[in-house]
Parts: structure tokens; C-alpha cells; sequence
């Protein structure tokens, strides 16, 4: 059971852009070699305590909405949103310390 919640279209705005939290965003596909890479590294991170930090996934083939809304163009993609926007983007799968760096200043 992975400790990262999915979203879709209908449940993005309420669950990522009216969030109080700074939420990452992995947009993904379960085709996507690269995404399974970085899976553990996101997995781990959910579930270590960051106070106003949370993850979530989006299937950008199931929800190409989203996915074209934010100029996904390669997965991969993962956006930081704080208060509804996007603060930070990381592009294409990176070893765990790099994604942690990266993700650092959000992590409180």
C-alpha cells in the first residue's frame, strides 16, 4: 500500500491548490520506468514527519488535464504548490539525496 495518496482531476483543486499544506505533486504513469525509480525516494519522504509538507501523485495519462494545465511534457515531473501555486518543479527521476536537496526549504 503506498503512503501516497492519488488525486485526479476532479479532486485536484480541493486536494492540492485549496490545500493549507505545501504539497508536492509527482505527475506519473505506470509505464514510466523513471518514475518507479523515484518512487521509493518519495515514499520515504511521506513518511518521515514534515509538519505542513505532504505528497501526492497524479496519472498524467488518466488525468491529461492536469498534466497540459502545468506543461507536463516529460515524467517523471514533480511541483512544489504552495498556496495554489507552484513554487519549485524537478524534472526527470534523481538519486534521493539530490530530491531531498531540491525539496529541502519546503520540508519545514
Amino acid at each position: 500500500m503506498s503512503a501516497i495518496p492519488s488525486v485526479s482531476t476532479e479532486t485536484f483543486d480541493a486536494e492540492v491548490l485549496g490545500s493549507e499544506d505545501t504539497t508536492l505533486v509527482e505527475f506519473w504513469a505506470e509505464w514510466c520506468g523513471p518514475c518507479r525509480a523515484v518512487t521509493p525516494v518519495l515514499e520515504q519522504l511521506a513518511k518521515e514527519e514534515h509538519p505542513g509538507f505532504r505528497i501526492v501523485k497524479i496519472n498524467s495519462d488518466d488525468n491529461p488535464e492536469v498534466a497540459a494545465r502545468y506543461r507536463v511534457l516529460s515524467i517523471p515531473t514533480m511541483k512544489v504548490f504552495k498556496g495554489g501555486e507552484v513554487v519549485k518543479t524537478l524534472v526527470g527521476a534523481k538519486p534521493s539525496a539530490a530530491i531531498k536537496a531540491e525539496l529541502a526549504p519546503y520540508l519545514g
